[in-house]
């Protein structure tokens, strides 16, 4: 009966709404004061200190197997998680922010263990708050049969209003979709103490401030802050935004080889080469890293279908890179050896936007790194991007009547 309990966010949840008057209390942030993973003779156990008591829920996922805890909200501080983990049942453990307002933490299980107990206690006379989960082995079958993701209503869809304040649509301007990669509990790459997420974040309001003064452009951003978002959930925004253009910025580390300048990626099922077959890949495992639940997102009639819709798409995708690379180039002179390439991004996928991956440049370069940290170089950059957009934007409408309705 107990191993009902890998779906126990329900259950997780009331440990503190049962008290509408605490849970609405809590003003402040709750922070992260400690705790760890250690294996115990049946299984594992997780135990994390709280300054107080939070909202949270708990399961498990499956393809590979994992353990995820969503909070509202929960500030790690700069720990790392790798100092949280002392056992051989659970490889890995990552946590960070994970939609506005809540965080989540995701550990990566060695074998199969589903949840036997998890509870929320609270000290009432400091409000401090520590949580215990308890995880028991058992085959893959038994895992499989209870994990998967909660369905509670609303939990899964965007913000509401995030495009709202969006003006009705003038014809003679350019809708930019910015989308700075990674975000939250997924920092993508890391070197010296600058962190992927972060950087491309800043660049992205930077780019936005340069194409809103150049005029002609409504500009988005996918996220405005240290957060989550599903690959899914960035295409969608794109496309609720009514999106004329959408731009993923990321400034990734190779672990192999030297990588310079900046290159800018369209989306084809045949990777352009090696290299950036293996860099789709990475970056189309960033829902799982992060604790999303994929099992039921497989619609084949609607990839087909979609398919179809991108090969009319997929010229004026490439036009939009050839430009803008021009523009980047005339901006900054450098630029990647090979600089337009194409890989299965899934971040591209959407079938009526010309869509394409910029790689700002690549942390894993000592030059690279350099000029990504320097805001002087990075508003050439932004330059480069704003005269490739405004170039292919003159091109684009010329054709337009030639192409297919």
């Amino acid at each position: 009966m107990s191993r009902l309990l890998s779906q126990c966010w329900a259950i997780a949840l009331s440990c503190v709404l049962a008290s509408p008057a605490l849970a609405q209390s809590l003003g402040a942030l709750a922070q992260f004061e400690g705790g760890g993973v250690e294996d115990t003779w049946g299984g594992a156990e997780l135990t994390l200190d709280l300054s107080q008591g939070v909202p949270w829920r708990v399961f498990t996922l499956t393809d590979p197997n994992r353990l995820v805890m969503d909070f509202r909200e929960v500030m790690w501080g700069d720990v790392d998680p790798r100092t949280l983990v002392d056992a051989d049942r659970v490889s890995l453990v990552r946590f960070g922010g994970y939609r506005p307002g809540w965080s989540r933490l995701v550990a990566d299980l060695s074998e199969p263990m589903v949840i036997e107990t998890a509870e929320l206690v609270t000290n009432e006379a400091t409000g401090a708050a520590s949580i215990l989960v308890v995880l028991d082995a058992v085959d893959q079958a038994a895992f499989d049969a209870v994990a998967g993701a909660p369905r509670d209503s609303g939990w899964d869809l965007p913000e509401p209003a995030l495009f709202d304040a969006m003006k009705p649509r003038d014809p003679n301007r350019l809708r930019v979709v910015l989308d700075p990669g990674h975000g939250g509990i997924d920092p993508g790459a890391e070197r010296d103490g600058v962190r992927e997420a972060e950087l491309m974040l800043t660049f992205g309001r930077e780019l936005q401030d340069v194409l809103r003064r150049a005029g002609g452009f409504d500009v988005m951003m996918t996220r405005d802050g240290d957060y989550f978002v599903s690959l899914e959930a960035r295409v969608a925004l794109a496309r609720n935004a009514g999106a004329d253009v959408f731009i993923s910025l990321h400034a990734d580390a190779l672990a192999e080889g030297e990588a310079r300048g900046a290159a800018i990626y369209t989306l084809s099922d045949e990777a352009s080469d090696a290299a950036s077959a293996a860099l789709a890949e990475r970056h189309n495992r960033d829902d799982l890293l992060a604790g999303l639940d994929l099992s039921q997102s497989d619609d084949r009639v609607a990839n087909v279908l979609m398919s179809l819709a991108r090969l009319d798409n997929a010229p004026r995708s490439e036009a939009l890179a050839r430009h803008m690379l021009d523009g980047i180039q005339n901006a900054v002179g450098r630029v990647h050896k090979r600089p337009l390439r194409s890989a299965g991004f899934s971040v591209l996928k959407a079938a009526d936007i010309p869509s394409v991956l910029l790689e700002v440049g690549f942390l894993s370069t000592e030059a690279d790194l350099k000029n990504l940290s320097d805001p002087i170089w990075r508003q050439g950059m932004a330059a480069g991007i704003r005269d490739g957009l405004l170039v292919w934007r003159n091109e684009d409408s010329a054709l337009a009547p030639l192409r297919r309705n």
